[in-house]
């Protein structure tokens, strides 16, 4: 090997060397994985222009609510004590739009309020029925309501009960789904406004809500912290519910389930405010999933959630009046639904005690088509899968004027599944960022291989160059051999001149 190739192999091996080192420090002081979370935290700020602000106030991924509803098939036998019967029916799909209107920041960009109108479209394809054409038979709202509201004075019940009964209004109804949702002229609210004014005659478990701008939100625009992105600092006006008996209850936590902070770990709780349910819920990781090509993490609420105080003393502050509680799996909402018996809980009683699914014929829950759930991916913290889903329950009980031989129950009205899976165009883009970030962060891995490569190359070649093959002494003889040909010749030649000399001289 001559001296240059010495110097190429040793030069080589130092360069492949210093590669190897050089990426195994990258990855133990993760200096590329630091510098694209700083890149992400960074862009994870609502304001004006960014990206991120135009999907927020604009959600691209379309929102379809679902309604199931209970019909119940056996009313009179309810009134006579039976247990009560029911068949799902549904669901009745609308597309809805969400935008966020009147987008004001505050306190220098530091928070931004918003209104978060939403607006309901019939989706005829994606429905199993006409909701202006199919009856539901279900417990009768309004009618519960008033009653629950008069149950203290015996006086008053017994004044309303013959009211009702003279205006042929009964404790079961049947009704379209369109009207159920969006609204009807209740006879029994229209009869009781003529007495007082500011009782609201149309009824509708989504009256009022289709195109309306009920809720304001205020929301921490994540420029001073990342994990602040998107948390919610006041709702209507208020910073915190006054519904709830303890501090902890009606504390307003999270966000409004749209938007996370980025570089979510499993370890996390997520906490996500729905006025819906009038409370904060927190949920746990549970898996990860791959949506679209996209790697998530799934986040769904935990049993601990709505468990009753005895299973989770937190819960304590949910009861009320204070030390008064359902079971676990049921929230009673009253409080904050002017004072109707409205009790919410997953669909079909899903994690809900037992009794619950007992007392009614025709409930089956399960984890695949009634759990609450979250997809999220956790590098950029935006959801790409969502399924909200809720029931909503009346709570049935002994008030005088009422059948005498009905039985206290939990009585399901219906149910929604709210979804939103990430559009293939926005996938697309994710997967692309994903897939730069990837090669980012394993850059020094890159490096590591890289040097370790071009190691084992010069090794091999290297060790190539020795092992060429060196002369033997079998064949330095075999040489000799054949140089002494030339000088016999030669000596023969030599002796032919002796002897021409010879000659000559004679």
């Amino acid at each position: 090997m001559t001296t240059k190739s010495r110097v190429i192999y040793s030069t080589g091996i130092i360069i492949a060397q210093l590669l190897i080192v050089t990426g195994i420090a990258l990855v133990v002081t993760q200096v590329f994985q630091t510098l694209l979370h700083n890149i992400v935290k960074k862009q994870s700020v609502l304001k004006e222009g960014a990206d991120v602000f135009k999907s927020w106030q604009n959600p691209p991924p379309p929102v379809y609510m679902q309604y199931y509803f209970f019909n119940l098939t056996n009313a009179e036998a309810v009134l006579q004590g039976g247990k009560p019967a029911v068949e799902e029916i549904g669901p009745y799909t609308y597309r809805e739009y969400r935008p966020r209107e009147n987008v004001t920041f505050l306190e220098n960009g530091t928070m931004v309020s918003a209104l978060s109108p939403k607006t309901f479209v019939f989706r005829r394809d994606m429905s199993s029925g006409d909701p202006e054409v199919d009856l539901i038979t279900t417990v009768n709202i309004p009618a519960v309501a008033v009653m629950e509201q008069v149950k203290s004075s015996i006086i008053l019940s017994s004044i309303i009960s013959i009211g009702m009964q003279s205006i042929g209004v009964d404790m079961f109804m049947t009704r379209t789904v369109h009207e159920l949702l969006w609204g009807f002229k209740d006879p029994l609210l229209t009869r009781l406004r003529l007495f007082k004014p500011e009782v609201e005659e149309y009824f509708g478990l989504m009256y009022k809500k289709n195109g309306t701008s009920d809720d304001k939100f205020v929301f921490r625009t994540g420029i001073q912290d990342y994990k602040d992105f998107g948390k919610i600092v006041s709702w209507n006006g208020e910073s915190k519910m006054k519904w709830w008996s303890s501090n902890e209850s009606n504390m307003i936590n999270g966000s409004d389930g749209s938007a996370f902070h980025p570089l979510i770990g499993k370890n996390e709780l997520l906490y996500i405010f729905s006025p819906d349910l009038c409370r904060s819920i927190y949920l746990t990781f549970e898996k990860d999933v791959e949506i679209k090509g996209i790697p998530a993490y799934r986040f769904s609420p935990p049993p601990e959630v709505l468990a009753s105080p005895e299973i989770n003393p937190a819960n304590a502050g949910f009861c009320v009046p204070a030390g008064q509680c359902l079971g676990t799996g049921v929230l009673k909402i009253s409080v904050c639904r002017k004072g109707a018996p409205v009790v919410i809980s997953f669909p079909h009683f899903y994690q809900a005690d037992q009794k619950y699914v007992d007392a009614i014929e025709g409930l089956s829950p399960n984890k695949d088509d009634h759990e609450t759930f979250l997809d999220i991916n956790p590098l950029g913290g935006f959801p790409v899968r969502a399924c909200k889903r809720a029931q909503i329950n009346i709570l049935l009980d002994r008030i005088v004027g009422f059948p005498k031989n009905l039985n206290q129950t939990l009585f399901p009205v219906m149910f929604i599944n709210e979804s939103v899976v990430i559009d293939d165009a926005s996938a697309k883009r994710v997967r692309t960022l994903l897939l730069i970030s990837t090669i980012v962060t394993n850059f020094p891995l890159i490096i590591v291989g890289f040097g370790a490569l071009l190691l084992g190359v010069l090794i091999i070649l290297l060790c190539r160059s020795r092992m060429q093959k060196k002369p033997t002494a079998k064949e330095d003889t075999a040489y000799t051999q054949v140089s002494e040909k030339p000088e016999e010749s030669c000596e023969n030649n030599s002796c032919a001149n002796i002897q021409l000399k010879t000659f000559t001289s004679t």
